[in-house]
């Protein structure tokens, strides 16, 4: 199910054609990473969909996290690349969940399961995620769910 890493590879090629350096640049790293993520563990295997959207998600991550440091270190120019470079990453993840939405989630599930404090944290974020497939950051659920059981 090469779906996703194909269109990848596309649209590096018409990238590549348009001379977008950025999302030239971009996408090369995206699949270089993907690339490592098969032949990384004791066999070479290739991707789902899944997995390559995990890949994406923790490549925009990482691009996030390098604008706010270089931001905090006074390098505009490199922090704007940065986010231009996790704009490209996130044509290609699921939008994400609007906060309500996100509080409503964790809502249904602090109710579900019975959640009564903090205790409870690991079994109501386990069940989020299920729940949100990647349409939120773990910072942002772990944040959702400390204020409603805190």
């Amino acid at each position: 199910m090469p779906g996703l890493k194909d269109r990848l590879r596309t649209d590096l090629t018409t990238a590549m054609k348009g001379r977008d350096e950025l999302s030239t640049a971009t996408l090369r790293m995206v699949l270089s990473a993907v690339s490592a993520e098969e032949v990384a563990g004791k066999e070479a295997r290739e991707l789902s969909d899944d997995d390559v959207m995990a890949v994406l998600r923790r490549e925009a991550k990482k691009r996030r996290e390098a604008a706010e440091a270089f931001a905090g270190a006074g390098r505009a120019e490199q922090a704007e690349r940065e986010r231009a470079e996790e704009g490209v990453i996130a044509t290609y993840l699921p939008a994400q969940l609007a906060d309500a939405d996100l509080a409503a989630i964790v809502a249904d599930v602090v109710t579900s399961t019975g959640a009564s404090g903090m205790k409870d944290m690991g079994k109501v974020m386990g069940a989020v995620q299920g729940k949100v497939a990647g349409r939120a950051e773990g910072g942002r659920i772990a944040a959702e769910v400390r204020r409603q059981l805190g």
